[in-house]
């Protein structure tokens, strides 16, 4: 929370990105997909260098070249989607909880990048943007999805996936990308200002052909067992 602290206080000559952000998203007529992602990434990079956040990617290499995908991370804090979109060069967005994103800056950001707004208490509103998410990536966009569900101050370790986060790539039958996050709880959950590095994984991709006659829930145990296995490879080598 104090380094959040220092990124707003340090970035406070940049409020105007804020309305900024807000015209651009307003604006699809005027401004293009990558030209609103490329201003959020602008932000992110400021912010990264306000709190003296570093972030390291890796396997890159595996995102897919064409088409639409779904990437589904561990989830650690308030820094993992901007993590992401950091490492990640193509345009991409995110879903996340509505009641989390109508605040400033988040609200901004959120619609600068045709986020994904869910409300978890509403069954009927979230098969729609279920929908929209399978639709919207055959089309050739890219999502971020936390199977998770929200954090829960658990650093490295990874919680239990749930199944239905996956219905939507299921639906749209495109490749589902496996992201790991290591030690991107510390940007904003540790009460120090000292510099932080943090890592991004993306592991191999796995097409639809690969899970086409899985349940959600053995997807979900896939997914969720290939982070864990590159975590503990990561921090605990043979």
């Amino acid at each position: 929370m104090l380094r959040f602290i220092q990124v707003i206080v340090c970035n406070l000559p940049r409020l105007y990105m804020i309305p900024r952000m807000a015209y651009k998203a307003k604006h699809t007529e005027r401004y293009s997909e990558e030209e609103c992602y490329a201003y959020a990434r602008l932000a992110i990079r400021r912010m990264m260098r306000a709190g003296h956040i570093t972030t390291r990617k890796y396997g890159t290499e595996n995102l897919p070249a064409e088409g639409g995908y779904m990437m589904f991370p561990n989830h650690q804090g308030k820094y993992d989607a901007l993590g992401i979109m950091y490492a990640h060069e193509k345009p991409c967005s995110v879903v996340i909880d509505d009641a989390k994103s109508h605040g400033i800056l988040v609200k901004q950001f959120i619609d600068l990048v045709h986020g994904k707004r869910m409300v978890k208490e509403d069954l009927k509103q979230s098969i729609k943007i279920i929908k929209e998410l399978a639709e919207d990536t055959k089309k050739g966009r890219r999502f971020i999805i936390f199977p998770e569900g929200g954090y829960y101050r658990n650093h490295n370790t990874v919680g239990v996936f749930k199944p239905g986060s996956f219905k939507s790539a299921v639906k749209a039958r495109v490749p589902i990308v496996p992201v790991v996050l290591i030690d991107s709880y510390r940007a904003f959950e540790e009460w120090s200002l000292r510099p932080v590095e943090t890592q991004v994984h993306f592991l191999k991709s796995i097409c639809y052909e690969e899970y086409k006659d899985m349940t959600t829930t053995e997807i979900a145990d896939l997914v969720h067992d290939r982070i864990v296995n590159t975590i503990n490879g990561v921090l605990s080598p043979a």
